[in-house]
C-alpha cells in the first residue's frame, strides 16, 4: 500500500493519496483545491487516480474534487444524501472499495455536519485486520470537530451525533488503529487540535478530553462557544455544495498600471496589501487591507474581507502573486482582478496619494504611558492571549469583534495597536485607516518585542 499525507499549511487542512503501485491505482481523500501534488505524486509511483472521496462537505476550504475529476476522469464519492449538487457517486456505511491490495470501508460518523463519513483502511498485502482509518473532521488529534458549521439550529442534534459517532462508531474500532484527521493544527474546524498529524484510537481514547467527557458533559461543551466563524465560510460550504470552477475558468488575472488600479479602487474593488507591516506602514495606497504572508494567511483573510470582493494584490513580485493565489483559491477567492505592477514605487512615482500606518517602538509607547499622553490603547488578541499576559494600560477589544463593529472612538483621536508579534496589530490598524481613522499606530514587535524590551508585563 502506498499511503501520503499532504499538509496545506496554515489552513491545517490534511488530505491523502492511498493506493496500490502493483495494482497501479489509487484514490484522493479531501482533496485541496490546488490538485498538482497528488497528480505528480500519482505519476511519480506509475499510479492512475481512479476514486475521489470526500468525508464531507468542507467549511473552511474548497475542494480540489472538480479540478482532480476533471484532470483524472476520477469519480467523486460522498455520503448519500449529501446536498452536493454536482453528480457524484453515492456512499453508505458498510460500503467495501478494493483498490488492488487496498480496502477501503465507509464509516457513517456525523457530527461534525450530517453527512460525514470515515473511512476504515486495510493493507491487504500485510493483512485482513484494518490498519487506520481516516476520521474527516469527526476525530482529531487532541480534540473532535465543532457541531455548529451546519447551522445553529441542528447543533443540539450534531453534538449527540457526534457522541454516538465517537463513541460507538470510532471508539469500537481496535486501540491499534492509527487515527489521520482531515484537519491539524492552525484548523477553525476545532477548538485546540495538537501539532501532531497522527495518533491512534486507544491513546485518543485515553488522553483526548472529550472521550471522557459525560454524555451530559459532553453536550453541554459541545453546544457552547467556539471561534469565531471566518466570513468566508458560507461562501465555501456553498461552492463545495455547487462544485468550485476549475481554476482555468476563473478571472485571468493580469499586471495593472497605477492607473488602471487607481480606477478600479474608484469603482469600490477591494486592495489587499500582501506586504510587511514595516513596509506597508512606511508608504501605502489608501484604504487597502495589509494581511501578509503568515502561517495563518487564508483564515485571516477570511476573517476580512467579504469573499464576494473583487480584489487587487500589492505584492513584492510575481512570485509572491502566485503564491498569494493559491492561499485565495483555496479559500474561493476567485474573483482576482490583478496586481499592481511595479508595486507601491510605481505608485510613488506616479505621483498618487500615499497613506502610512506609523510603527510605534516599544520604547515610545512606554514613555507615552509614563506620561499619560495617549487616547485609546487596544490589544486585538484573543481572550485567552489576554487573560495570560498584558499590558496594564491596554484595553481589550479582540479582532473577531473590532471586525464586526469599529471601536465608539473619533476618528481624529490617536488609536494605537497591539498584538502578540505585530501581525494582527497591523491588521487591525488597517482596518481602521481603512474606515476613516486618521492616527492609527501599531505597536512594532507587539506584546513580545515589549515584554523583551524589559517593560511591565500583568500577568
Amino acid at each position: 500500500m502506498y499511503f501520503k499525507q499532504i499538509t496545506t499549511k496554515g489552513l491545517g487542512c490534511l488530505s491523502y493519496l492511498i493506493g496500490c503501485p502493483a495494482s497501479r491505482v489509487a484514490c484522493i481523500v479531501d482533496p485541496k483545491r490546488d490538485v498538482q501534488d497528488y497528480i505528480n505524486i500519482a505519476r511519480e509511483n506509475d499510479m492512475q487516480i481512479t476514486h475521489i472521496f470526500e468525508t464531507h462537505i468542507h467549511a473552511d476550504h474548497v475542494s480540489g474534487n472538480m479540478e482532480l475529476s476533471s484532470r483524472t476522469g476520477a469519480d467523486i464519492y460522498l455520503l448519500k444524501d449529501s446536498p452536493a449538487e454536482y453528480k457524484f457517486k453515492p456512499v453508505d456505511e458498510g460500503n467495501i472499495f478494493d483498490l488492488g491490495n487496498v480496502r477501503l470501508k465507509i464509516i457513517k460518523t456525523p457530527g461534525h455536519t450530517p453527512h460525514s463519513i470515515s473511512i476504515l483502511v486495510t493493507d491487504k498485502s500485510r493483512s485482513d485486520k484494518p490498519w487506520l482509518v481516516l476520521s474527516g473532521d469527526a476525530l482529531f488529534v487532541g480534540d473532535v470537530g465543532r457541531p455548529d458549521l451546519a447551522g445553529k439550529e441542528l447543533v443540539n442534534e450534531q453534538a449527540a451525533n457526534l457522541y454516538d459517532s465517537l463513541h460507538n462508531k470510532l471508539g469500537h474500532l481496535p486501540d491499534s488503529i492509527e487515527v489521520f484527521p482531515a484537519h491539524g493544527e492552525g484548523s477553525l474546524c476545532g477548538k485546540g487540535m495538537s501539532s501532531k498529524s497522527s495518533s491512534t484510537i486507544g491513546f485518543e481514547k485515553e488522553n483526548n478530553p472529550f472521550f471522557n467527557l459525560s454524555k451530559d458533559d459532553f453536550l453541554k461543551t459541545m453546544t457552547g462557544s467556539f471561534p469565531e466563524r471566518p466570513k468566508s465560510f458560507t461562501h465555501i460550504i456553498d461552492t463545495n455544495k455547487k462544485g468550485a470552477p476549475l481554476l482555468e475558468r476563473c478571472p485571468i488575472t493580469r499586471d495593472l498600471s497605477p492607473k488602471q488600479v487607481k480606477d478600479f479602487l474608484e469603482q469600490g474593488l477591494v486592495l489587499l496589501d500582501t506586504r510587511d507591516n514595516i513596509s506597508f506602514g512606511g508608504a501605502h495606497i489608501p484604504n487597502s487591507i495589509n494581511i501578509g504572508f503568515a502561517k495563518q494567511t487564508a483564515n485571516w483573510i477570511g476573517m476580512v474581507i467579504d469573499p464576494r470582493s473583487e480584489l487587487i494584490l500589492v505584492v513584492d513580485d510575481e512570485k509572491k502573486y502566485d503564491n498569494m493565489c493559491i492561499e485565495l483559491h483555496r479559500i474561493g477567492y476567485d474573483n482576482i482582478i490583478g496586481y499592481l505592477y511595479g508595486g507601491i514605487t510605481s505608485w510613488l512615482e506616479a505621483g498618487y496619494p500615499i497613506s502610512q500606518l506609523w510603527q510605534i517602538s516599544s520604547a515610545k509607547l512606554n514613555e507615552k504611558l509614563d506620561t499619560g499622553d495617549y487616547k485609546h490603547f487596544l490589544d486585538v488578541r484573543t481572550l485567552d492571549e489576554w487573560n495570560s499576559i498584558r499590558i496594564k494600560e491596554a484595553k481589550h477589544y479582540p479582532l473577531t469583534d473590532l471586525l464586526k463593529k469599529t471601536p465608539d472612538i473619533s476618528k481624529n483621536e490617536e488609536i494605537i495597536v497591539t498584538c502578540g508579534i505585530g501581525y494582527r496589530g497591523n491588521i487591525a490598524a488597517s482596518f481602521l485607516q481603512s474606515k476613516g481613522f486618521k492616527h492609527v499606530h501599531s505597536l512594532a514587535g507587539g506584546i513580545k518585542a515589549w515584554g523583551n524590551g524589559g517593560y511591565p508585563i500583568v500577568q
